[in-house]
């Protein structure tokens, strides 16, 4: 492994350090950061793990996020309260 390589996804080892990345991205980021934020946080807590809480075959959970994908909504909000997270508009 080279040392140089930072893989975010290696620390997201809690619900709570996925929510606050999830939150850090938006607050930052644009859309696509924020389906890119879940592409790392399923892979960190296992796409077949999330796809099944998702009610998604693992297939279509690496459809869904690719680089520059536009996942459906529904989509979207089926992997946010998989990773144990939930949309709130405040």
């Amino acid at each position: 492994m080279d040392i140089n390589t930072f893989n975010i996804a290696d620390h997201l080892e809690t619900e709570q350090d996925v929510k606050e990345f999830l939150k850090e991205v938006v607050d930052t980021g644009d859309t696509s950061d924020f389906i890119h934020a879940l592409n790392i946080a399923a892979k960190a807590k296992g796409i077949s793990e999330v796809a099944k809480k998702a009610g998604v075959t693992r297939s279509s959970l690496y459809k869904s996020l690719p680089e520059e994908g536009s996942p459906r909504f529904d989509t979207i909000n089926k992997i946010i309260n998989a990773l144990g997270c939930k949309l709130e508009i405040i």
